[in-house]
């Protein structure tokens, strides 16, 4: 299934192209009319990983232009402006060790629950991206972060102190949206 959307990888990998070589490279009317899909709007988050390791990651968790537009923006975004790592360099971006993902995201829905056992019994590990919410604060990981930090309570606690709370946030209750992702590396 995620084969035949190759090609938004590709956009992900102009966009970035375009940057560094200043000029126009994306032909979105041709896009538009072969992937009609792209004028919808969409969410998307766009991964890029050198040898393995994470090198910027940025996305949209609400559908809220097209999906076109989202791809773009994103690995751009990705590429030069995630918080956690310098700019990507041409060097780095014609390395072949540099990987582009690009993930789907359904709408996120609020998942209810009375306390963290109960949150735990219907959380599903592997298939379940998670937005946490408290007060101001909010944090998200992809579904294939549970690759690296396969248990709940791992993957909580990290998740809380990416959105800047304690680890052990899930005992003052957050808002937990749940949403699923289609991986297109």
């Amino acid at each position: 299934m995620a084969n035949d959307k190759h090609y938004m990888v590709e956009i992900a990998r102009d966009a970035i192209r375009e940057v560094f070589e200043k000029r126009p490279i994306i032909d979105r009317e041709k896009l538009l009319k072969e992937h009609p899909e792209l004028a919808q709007k969409g969410a998307a988050f766009v991964t890029l990983e050198k040898r393995e390791s994470l090198r910027g990651c940025i996305g949209s968790l609400i559908a809220h232009r097209t999906l076109l537009d989202d791809l773009i923006e994103n690995a751009r975004a990705a590429a030069f402006h995630d918080p956690r790592f310098p700019p990507l360099t041409k060097e780095e971006f014609e390395d072949l060790g540099l990987t582009i993902e690009v993930s789907l995201l359904s709408e996120p829905k609020p998942l209810s629950y009375t306390d963290v056992a109960d949150l735990k019994s219907k959380i599903v590990p592997g298939r379940d991206g998670v937005i946490l919410k408290l007060g101001s604060h909010q944090a998200t990981y992809l579904p294939q972060v549970w690759e690296q930090l396969p248990r709940f309570e791992d993957f909580f606690a990290t998740l809380c102190q990416k959105a800047g709370l304690p680890g052990n946030c899930l005992e003052a209750h957050p808002e937990i949206f749940v949403y699923h992702a289609e991986k297109i590396k």
